[in-house]
C-alpha cells in the first residue's frame, strides 16, 4: 500500500503537473474530474488540502471515494473530513467554495458503488484489497 510520504509526492506532483500546464492538464484523470478537497486537520486544527478524482455526480454534489489504494487504513483527508464535515472544494482550478461532506449512507453507497467499480475497475481492485468496506463521502453545497 502506498505510505504516506509516497501519497504526499503524488500528490505535489500532480499540483505541479497543474501549475506549470496552468491546468491544460491534471484537472481530469482517467475520465474523471480532479476535486480539490481542503478539509481541517483534525489534529493541526489546519487546512490541509489534497486533490482526488470524483467518480460520480450524485445530484449537483460530488462523490470522492476513501480508498487509500485498498489500505487496511482511512485516509487522513477522510479523517479529517469525519470530524469536521465543513470543507471548501475547488473544481478545475475554479474558486474554493464552501461544502459539506458527508459519508454516504449503506443504501447510497450500495446505489453508487457499483457504478463507480463497474465504471472504474480500480476501486473494485482496491476493495479487493482490504477488509475494510470502502467509504463514499458526498461532497455538497453547503446551505
Amino acid at each position: 500500500m502506498p505510505s504516506d510520504f509516497a501519497l504526499r509526492t503524488m500528490n505535489s506532483v500532480h499540483r505541479l503537473l497543474v501549475g506549470l500546464t496552468r491546468g491544460r492538464v491534471g484537472h481530469e484523470f482517467g475520465g474523471m474530474p480532479v476535486v480539490e478537497l481542503t478539509t481541517t486537520g483534525r489534529k493541526s486544527g489546519q487546512p490541509r488540502t489534497v486533490l482526488l478524482t470524483a467518480p460520480l455526480r450524485d445530484g449537483e454534489g460530488y462523490v470522492v471515494v476513501a480508498s487509500r489504494g485498498g489500505d487496511d487504513r482511512h485516509p487522513a483527508w477522510f479523517l479529517n473530513l469525519r470530524e469536521h464535515p465543513e470543507v471548501e472544494v475547488a473544481i478545475k482550478g475554479g474558486e474554493r467554495r464552501p461544502m459539506l461532506a458527508r459519508i454516504a449512507s449503506a443504501e447510497e453507497r450500495a446505489r453508487m458503488w457499483p457504478q463507480i467499480a463497474g465504471r472504474y475497475r480500480n476501486y473494485a481492485s482496491y476493495q479487493k484489497r482490504t477488509e475494510r468496506e470502502i467509504p463514499l463521502v458526498v461532497l455538497e453545497e453547503r446551505g
